[in-house]
């Protein structure tokens, strides 16, 4: 069993395969793919018979809620199927029909989780993980991003430009998130809220960089994919009348609770924590630093490469100052 693509079952592969035939409740499939010139009623038929294929059978597997999915077999023995074998198959079809069913049902559950949740925390409910208060206290770096200007930019187009607007962002920064090893917590507004755990990095780098070092450098490149994606969706834009998307980041590295909170009836799997509020700080801090990406010291104490410091400020909320940095100018 595999995943289906989006869009998969709306491609010609699909439309013109046995198994839409069968799932829309025309019956099953038999065809002899060694006969002497074959006229076969699907494309695929063809490819089997090029790679061996002797007889072809696609049966309906019906599902508790009246959905019918498919199986489908080759044979490659020089008298294809008979009829003993396709008895003991149509037999067996009820006890496979449930099989498939259960397994399709879990497959679907963790895909709607990991899409929904994310894959760290998916996998956390799929295992029973759905009690308020079920969590665990984690050491991670907390990503804290949004974009900036975002407002006036929802005042000055309909609601569906802007809803593009804001899906090429997240496309933008969280997906370098995604890429470089991270786990997206939140869509919150216009922000996202990212966590990279110090307890999942392996302990050697690709950077020769170790354990602390290592999950701030993951975390960095994740900066720097996202600068990527957000000048790649900019550029055409330079010049016309369409604005270019800006963003502030915050980094932060402290220890979260990691876990359910909320309502009995309405939970959510986040993290909680001094060190988030300290991430939305600095993330703030961007606007009037006039600096899209901004970095804690204790970020700074883990990170192996030199930082740009931009001096102390005072985090609101948080007691004393912080000394502040930013990441240098890309290399050419």
């Amino acid at each position: 069993m595999s995943h289906t693509p989006r869009g998969a079952l709306q491609g010609e592969a699909y439309l013109k395969s046995p198994e839409q035939f069968v799932s829309e409740g025309l019956g099953g499939v038999r065809q002899r793919l060694d006969a002497e010139d074959p006229e076969f009623q699907f494309p695929v038929m063809a490819e089997l018979r090029e790679a061996g294929g002797t007889d072809y059978v696609a049966m309906p597997l019906p599902f508790s809620d009246g959905q019918i999915h498919t199986l489908t077999l080759t044979s490659d023995h020089p008298t294809g199927f008979s009829v003993a074998d396709l008895g003991q198959i149509f037999e067996a079809i009820p006890m496979l029909s449930r099989l498939y069913e259960v397994h399709t049902l879990r497959r679907n559950t963790s895909v709607l989780l990991d899409t929904y949740l994310g894959t760290r925390i998916g996998q956390q409910v799929l295992n029973g993980h759905t009690q308020r208060g079920d969590g665990e206290s984690i050491h991670a770096v907390i990503w804290f991003c949004d974009l900036r200007g975002s407002t006036a930019l929802a005042d000055s187009m309909p609601r569906e430009q802007f809803l593009e607007e804001l899906n090429l962002f997240f496309d933008s920064v969280a997906g370098a998130v995604l890429e470089c090893g991270g786990e997206v917590l939140r869509f919150i507004g216009d922000a996202v809220l990212a966590i990279f755990p110090f307890a999942e990095q392996g302990s050697q780098g690709t950077h020769g960089t170790t354990g602390a070092a290592q999950v701030c450098y993951s975390a960095a490149e994740a900066v720097r994919e996202a600068e990527r994606r957000v000048a790649a969706v900019n550029r055409p834009r330079i010049g016309s009348d369409r604005v270019e998307i800006r963003y502030g980041i915050g980094l932060h590295v402290g220890d979260v609770t990691y876990g359910n909170i909320g309502m009995p009836e309405r939970l959510e799997f986040t993290v909680i924590g001094a060190a988030a509020n300290e991430a939305a700080r600095i993330k703030s801090l961007c606007k009037t630093l006039d600096t899209p990406v901004l970095i804690s010291d204790e970020f700074a104490r883990h990170f192996p490469e030199a930082l740009v410091s931009l001096g102390r400020h005072r985090l609101r909320g948080v007691a004393g100052e912080r000394e502040i940095f930013t990441l240098p100018p890309p290399a050419a």
